[in-house]
């Protein structure tokens, strides 16, 4: 049971000690900024767990939401394209970086960590060389109102958020290409011998973890109405790992679950919050982080 809900317990424990320890954390306000923030790294985050299950990993997917951002933003503002139209060409673009590193994982037969850190290098490049390492600003107020705006009282990005953790459930835990994603994550050559195409399901995975990346670009660039090719999504794909372990996924493969990685965002969100309350040097904070990442994964060999 503790394998299974840790990570549950430790975000209700970490609540509680974050409302004793700041009287403004629980208020409406603050925990619509939580929310909020959250959201990029939260879609990013979901679409990793579907790489990590499969015991492999994606260090592209911040240098992705930069290029996908500069796609979207260049279609609209140099180009004068319709807003969904260049949403569209955007999504389009993160789903075609992942299936490019599906398919040099598995007919180029090269590492994940090797294919996905050459394409974290050549996305962010060409999205610096296309703004020429500067930004691309918007002025369109209906796509800026997709980062900054309400549905319900409830911050569109928390919206788009909680929907893709819905269809990630679905996909999970209630289809068979969720069930090979796991098998291929346990035993691959089992997998094989088991008649699952273990190819297919490898190029899908990546391919569902660069249009999230995408998604996340939908989100920072219509909330800042801009998209700064040199910072944005900087060091996101960490962030997006972190979450994922934390949320009890094994980098080795087959154990995880989208959930867990739901609280493991809230988790990251929360403790970044409460430091920023507590006027805890941001240098610190990432001290913080890190031996919570390393008590993760003690914690999962233990168990």
């Amino acid at each position: 049971m503790w394998d299974q809900y840790s990570v549950v317990f430790a975000f209700i424990v970490l609540v509680v000690f974050a409302s004793i320890l700041s009287d403004s954390f629980l208020s409406i306000a603050n925990v619509t900024n939580v929310l909020r923030q959250i959201s990029i790294i939260g879609v990013l985050a979901v679409g990793m767990t579907f790489v990590i299950l499969l015991g492999g990993i994606d260090l592209s997917v911040g240098s992705v939401l930069a290029l996908t951002g500069t796609v979207i933003m260049a279609s609209q503002a140099d180009y004068g394209m319709p807003v969904f139209t260049a949403i569209g060409l955007g999504l389009l673009a993160g789903a075609l970086i992942g299936m490019v590193n599906g398919l040099m994982i598995t007919y180029g037969k090269i590492a994940a960590f090797i294919v996905t850190l050459a394409m974290m290098t050549i996305s962010r490049s060409l999205a610096l060389y296309y703004a020429d390492a500067g930004s691309i600003s918007g002025t369109n107020m209906q796509y800026a109102a997709i980062g900054n705006g309400y549905l319900w009282q409830i911050p569109v990005p928390v919206i788009i958020f909680v929907i893709i953790v819905l269809i990630a459930y679905m996909l999970l835990e209630r289809t068979t290409f969720g069930r090979h994603v796991y098998a291929v994550g346990g035993n691959v050559q089992a997998a094989r011998l088991s008649a699952v195409p273990v190819y297919r399901v490898t190029i899908l995975a990546y391919m569902i973890c660069g249009l999230t990346a995408a998604v996340g670009a939908v989100i920072e660039t219509s909330r800042l109405n801009s998209v700064s090719t040199s910072s944005s999504g900087m060091m996101y794909e960490l962030d997006a790992i972190a979450a994922v372990i934390i949320g009890g996924a094994s980098l080795a493969g087959g154990r995880g679950r989208v959930i867990g990685t739901l609280f493991g965002v809230l988790i990251l969100g929360v403790l970044s919050n409460v430091m920023n309350l507590l006027n805890i040097s941001p240098y610190i904070q990432g001290v913080v982080k890190g031996a919570i990442i390393l008590a993760a994964v003690l914690l999962q060999k233990r168990g």
